[in-house]
């Protein structure tokens, strides 16, 4: 997977980033900076990606640890 996909991402995070995205486009930001924005705080928000290999990878590192 390329630096910077999304697809790792669950589908309700994707909607949430689109809607901060729409919000920040509404207030005068360019695309790119409302989709900077919108990304962020849905890392900030849930800890990063939440879909199926990344849930994966972390029970796998777990698993690793003990």
């Amino acid at each position: 997977m390329p630096r910077g996909s999304k697809e790792s991402y669950s589908p309700k995070q994707k909607r949430m980033a689109a809607h901060i995205e729409e919000s920040e486009k509404k207030e005068g930001k360019s695309a790119k900076v409302a989709a900077r924005i919108g990304w962020a705080t849905v890392n900030k928000k849930d800890g990063g990606a939440k879909g199926k290999s990344a849930t994966a990878k972390k029970s796998a590192a777990k698993r690793k640890k003990h």
